[in-house]
């Protein structure tokens, strides 16, 4: 009897590969009480307490399920503080995949930027990246760097169908480095690109930023929390790449960078954790010495071994063929649905969430009445459903307090791992397809309060009359 799915046979239902083993319950809610909890919140979704959601797409970042054998491998973790088993099985696993010469553990993805790129920038020198995310620009910033986004053209029509729309702009990056190559410690390349809705890049973008950066001495990094999904989509869609196993491609983006960060919290299927990985000694030793002041000993960096356990196992499952060819078709459903109804998304669909097109869906609100912002929160008025704005909200604000539109106005439905069934993303589909009957009523807001740096967190808003 096979073992696995014969990917030669094709049928219309998505099945998941695997079986549910716990559940936990959803609370039901009515829209008087969705209404109410949102307007105590300052309108944001953020600020909501979970039991308040039915549906939480705001993040797939720590939010999914684990496995049975990652189960196991917490009971099986070691808390000795230094050289424990679990920190060399959480050490191989990532070197099997990423094999850099030096791999420090963190307790998440914006630690190891963090330390990063307080060890390798600072003030007026430039990251360029094909899109930065959130936490990233904002640990660049905070040193007195400049973040600067080179996303390909293609990038910028939302509608547009183009196989790897996260690709970085090489003319611009090859620009760029020829005029400012000495105030530019790093290149990073960010694999899906999240901000540019969840796009992959593709092995031939790769290796062309990999020549540019080689020739103006510049280090090449990845931003690496979706690598393989980025991964599963090379072998997809790229030339002469349909017959490698995910592994191989992984390892040959890798072997393209000088090092990378990671958020285990989204391909490495655990609830929390990350890495920096490097293949610089001196760069090595300088972050180090950072993450004992910050993080914890080298070998456990602000994660207990039963945690390192949970990576270590999840990295194995995430190459996964079955499991990437379900998660990426699973995330395509949801697309292809409000394609159908004609609710404007960012074509063609990533990886990890869909991104709704709200400039495209609401043109009667300006941009900085935040029509991304308007339209999350109708979503969870409406079925309790909750997004996230990825648009002005998020980054119109900049570091001199001034304040301009995003290039694009998006709501991100980000689909956690192994954790909604297709009934699930069924009733999404049904509360999209209520709130774009009544588009037109729907109005913007104002912000109220906000902090200096990564306002969209904790700011609160109230609508406009």
């Amino acid at each position: 009897m096979p073992t696995r799915h014969d990917p030669g046979v094709t049928f219309r239902t998505i099945i998941e590969p695997f079986r549910i083993h716990a559940v936990e319950p959803l609370v039901m809610t009515t829209p008087e009480q969705r209404q109410q909890a949102v307007r105590e919140a300052g309108y944001n979704l953020f600020s909501l307490h979970s039991r308040a959601v039915l549906i939480d797409l705001l993040t797939d970042s720590g939010t999914g399920a684990m496995s049975s054998e990652q189960w196991a491998g917490l009971q099986r973790g070691d808390e000795s503080y230094a050289g424990s088993p679990s920190w060399h099985r959480f050490l191989e696993a990532v070197q099997e995949l990423f094999p850099f010469a030096h791999v420090i553990p963190t307790h998440q993805g914006r630690a190891a930027e963090k330390i990063l790129f307080t060890a390798l920038c600072g003030p007026g020198q430039i990251v360029p990246n094909n899109t930065h995310f959130d936490t990233t620009r904002a640990n660049i910033e905070a040193i007195g760097a400049e973040a600067v986004d080179l996303p390909c053209v293609e990038a910028g029509d939302p509608s547009g169908v183009h196989p790897f729309k996260g690709n970085i702009d090489l003319d611009r990056l090859d620009a760029l480095l020829r005029d400012r190559a000495a105030s530019i410690p790093a290149v990073m390349v960010t694999v899906t690109n999240n901000s540019g809705g969840g796009q992959p890049v593709s092995l031939t973008n790769l290796r062309a930023a990999r020549d540019i950066c080689s020739r103006h001495d510049v280090p090449l990094f990845l931003d690496a929390c979706r690598f393989a999904e980025n991964a599963w989509f090379i072998r997809e869609r790229e030339d002469g790449q349909s017959q490698r196993d995910v592994r191989e491609i992984v390892r040959e983006m890798a072997s393209l960078a000088d090092g990378m960060t990671m958020s285990a919290k989204k391909d490495g299927l655990a609830n929390i954790g990350g890495w920096l990985a490097l293949n610089d000694a001196d760069l090595a030793a300088r972050c180090r010495n950072l993450l004992i002041l910050t993080e914890g000993f080298p070998t456990y960096g602000g994660l207990a071994g039963r945690d390192l356990e949970a990576i270590a196992q999840g990295l194995h499952e995430v190459v996964e063929h079955d499991y990437l060819r379900y998660r990426i078709r699973s995330t395509a459903y949801l697309g292809d649905a409000l394609v159908e109804l004609g609710i404007p998304i960012v074509r063609p669909t990533g990886g990890h969430a869909v991104y709704i097109d709200a400039r495209a869906m609401l043109p009667h609100i300006p941009a900085l009445q935040y029509p991304g912002q308007a339209l999350a929160v109708a979503l969870y008025e409406v079925g309790g459903v909750r997004g996230c704005e990825i648009g002005s909200v998020m980054f119109g604000r900049h570091p001199d307090g001034s304040e301009s539109a995003a290039p694009m106005e998006l709501v991100r439905l980000a689909i956690p791992r192994r954790t909604y069934t297709q009934s699930h993303i069924d009733y999404v589909i049904e509360v999209c397809a209520e709130v774009a009957r009544d588009r037109e009523a729907l109005r913007g807001y104002r912000i109220v309060s906000e902090p200096p740096a990564l306002r969209h967190f904790t700011a609160r808003f109230e609508p406009i009359a």
